[in-house]
């Protein structure tokens, strides 16, 4: 009798079992293809300008992206991205004076080099073909600060951390998700210094435009 008992307790809890499995599987087929694409590849064109330092201010658009990502549930992702920006002043002919009391009159070219890379995460408000997002992206950073004059170059290369934080949107025009383009504003901020040119971090604020796979 007992045996009886816990055959039919072992059959209801199979099929409770077999039941919950089938929705479970059912739920996330459902999930995945109100979503579409999991995985994505954005890349383009960035315009960055520095904020904080004295060395270098300026704004321009020597720069460019790459990133992708797989979205671990409808809503967040996670995945890598690299990038590269470079900001430029020119500064007019003036005499300097060196320690050893010598003296040089030319005009002066700074540049400071960006290459961050690291991990990136969004979270997309939306699912259909425009996907509003908010992004934060975290890694090292390798920075080139250079001095062109006239004679030499004095040239710098340090490390350091970024943490950046972006506000954009991917819109799909066609089907399927397969392209589109890209849109964001971002706020950098990096822990590179330089105290040759005073520099104790490197702050950028800029926009990106790209396509999207």
């Amino acid at each position: 009798m007992r045996n009886e008992i816990n055959e039919r307790y072992n059959i209801k809890k199979f099929i409770y079992i077999l039941v919950s499995a089938t929705a479970l599987l059912l739920t996330a087929a459902t999930a995945d293809a109100q979503m579409g694409k999991r995985e994505y590849v954005n890349l383009g064109w960035q315009f960055n300008g520095t904020v904080g330092n004295s060395f270098v201010k300026s704004a321009q658009g020597y720069g460019a992206y790459i990133e992708g990502g797989y979205y671990l549930t409808p809503m967040f992702s996670i995945g890598g991205f690299a990038s590269f920006n470079t900001n430029n002043a020119y500064i007019p002919k003036q005499t300097y004076t060196f320690e050893d009391q010598s003296a040089l009159t030319t005009d002066v070219d700074r540049s400071i080099y960006q290459v961050p890379f690291g991990v990136s995460m969004r979270t997309r408000f939306m699912r259909n073909e425009f996907q509003p997002y908010l992004g934060t992206k975290i890694g090292p950073e390798f920075s080139t600060q250079s001095t062109y004059m006239s004679t030499f170059v004095n040239r710098h290369d340090n490390w350091g951390f970024y943490l950046s934080s972006e506000l954009g949107f991917v819109y799909y025009p066609f089907d399927a998700n397969d392209f589109g383009f890209q849109f964001a504003a971002y706020y950098s901020f990096c822990t590179n210094r330089n105290s040759a040119y005073d520099i104790k971090g490197i702050n950028n604020l800029g926009f990106k435009l790209g396509i999207a796979f």
